[in-house]
């Protein structure tokens, strides 16, 4: 007999493991009563301490049936992480109380955090004749774009004002910013469902210069799950960094160093790569390449500074989380992937212990870099288009104006249109 969703649930619940019933609820909340889903999250948040939750989701279990209760019960779910719990208690309450603004809008943002861009626009399409500008249009115009629906996001747009809040003013040029990068990829890509160079570019602004081949059509689309880092792979993200930089005319007088371990070593090698020389970091510098490994691991004041482009200075991070990014988008990207260590970490191994990290001093790990055979191309196959060399220079030649045009590195928390398994 196969277990059903809310005893797998209660299943998990008892066990203990409140990341698990999550886990468990994000593909189920929506076939579950909703009294059912409420005692499941009342449970899993009083293990965790969410009171407010508590009360919210006691509540709703006792009026399942009450606007206020399930619009309550799906607002405390969205202000902790949870909007798929909170999404069919929305939808009950808008049927419910249909005149609700507060409703409506609690219940498109929960799709968009929910990446449920689709839906997200449909909902907010559907009331077109009495949308307000801000935010209603602007967050239809958003998630058109997020969607991968341009055709839709260009004619709302056209009528979508400047805000008269100062506070709206980032999201609007934002919006103007994506708009404007689509037009220029729209020349040199598809910007298809599974264009993902073409798509990060316009959604962040950045150059993605490799796409996985491993699982493309059945799970990932050009992004890595667990990702072990070799030499070679880190010679060939800086020999693609020089590709790039020669392609969209760039002319850096420098690789500065950040602080980290990771990005000292890579920062070492690229300037050997690139034929520049090495300076610690120094916020604002221009006509720069600013090296990281992964910028997770970069303090977050240095992350901050980053926020602000430099005429002339160039963000180059090797290994992007793309599941969690960081709070700024690279200009240039080697890879995606959701999780991960470098060459000179311990290795992902089924040893928990793992191999040992490699404690030699950064400048001769930088010089294996240097000297590491780059990875290969990939020339395509049935399972995954090429990934070539020649294809990425040809992008960046194409983007290039809108490219160098950035100012601001603004991150893009949705993986918008291209989608990928997620592996937990």
């Amino acid at each position: 007999m196969t277990i059903s969703d809310l005893d797998k649930a209660w299943e998990l619940v008892e066990g203990g493991d409140v990341s698990a019933v999550m886990r468990h609820l994000r593909g189920t909340a929506g076939r579950l009563e909703i009294r059912d889903l409420a005692l499941v999250v009342e449970k899993a948040a009083g293990m965790v301490g969410f009171d407010d939750l508590v009360e919210a989701s006691r509540a709703l279990a006792a009026k399942p049936r009450s606007a206020d209760k399930l619009f309550e019960f799906g607002y405390a779910c969205i202000e902790h992480g949870a909007a798929y719990a909170a999404i069919p208690a929305l939808v009950e309450s808008l049927r419910r109380s249909p005149k609700s603004r507060g409703v409506f809008l609690e219940l498109a943002s929960a799709y968009e955090r929910e990446e449920r861009h689709g839906e997200a626009v449909a909902l907010l399409e559907s009331r077109d004749a009495t949308l307000r500008d801000w935010p209603d249009r602007y967050l239809l115009v958003y998630n058109a774009v997020l969607a991968g629906d341009l055709t839709r996001a260009r004619t709302q747009f056209v009528r979508l004002p400047a805000p008269a809040d100062e506070d709206w003013e980032w999201a609007y040029g934002r919006l103007g910013a994506m708009l404007s990068r689509a037009d220029a990829a729209a020349a040199v890509a598809p910007l298809d469902h599974e264009d993902l160079r073409g798509w990060q570019f316009v959604l962040t602004g950045g150059v993605l210069a490799t796409i996985s081949p491993y699982g493309f059509r059945t799970s990932m689309v050009g992004r890595h799950a667990f990702h072990q880092d070799s030499p070679g792979s880190c010679r060939q993200g800086l020999d693609r960094l020089a590709a790039v930089l020669g392609a969209t005319g760039a002319a850096p007088a420098s690789v500065s160093l950040l602080d980290d371990r990771g990005s000292r070593i890579l920062g070492l090698a690229a300037a050997d790569v690139l034929g520049l020389p090495a300076v610690p970091y120094e916020p604002g510098r221009p006509d720069t390449v600013v090296v990281a490994y992964r910028l997770d691991d970069v303090a977050e004041g240095v992350v901050e500074s980053l926020h602000e482009r430099a005429p002339g200075q160039v963000l180059f991070e090797h290994a992007t989380c793309w599941t969690s990014p960081p709070p700024v988008a690279a200009d240039i990207s080697v890879l995606l992937r959701q999780a991960g260590n470098a060459p000179w970490e311990k290795r992902l191994t089924a040893d928990p212990e793992g191999g040992a990290p490699d404690g030699r001093p950064e400048a001769e790990i930088a010089a294996d870099v240097v000297a590491a055979q780059p990875d290969a191309d990939h020339p395509g196959d049935e399972d995954a288009p090429p990934d070539t060399g020649a294809e990425l220079v040809a992008f960046a030649a194409g983007v290039a104006s809108a490219w160098a045009a950035r100012t601001s590195r603004d991150q893009c928390p949705s993986t918008g249109p291209v989608r990928s398994a997620r592996f937990r």
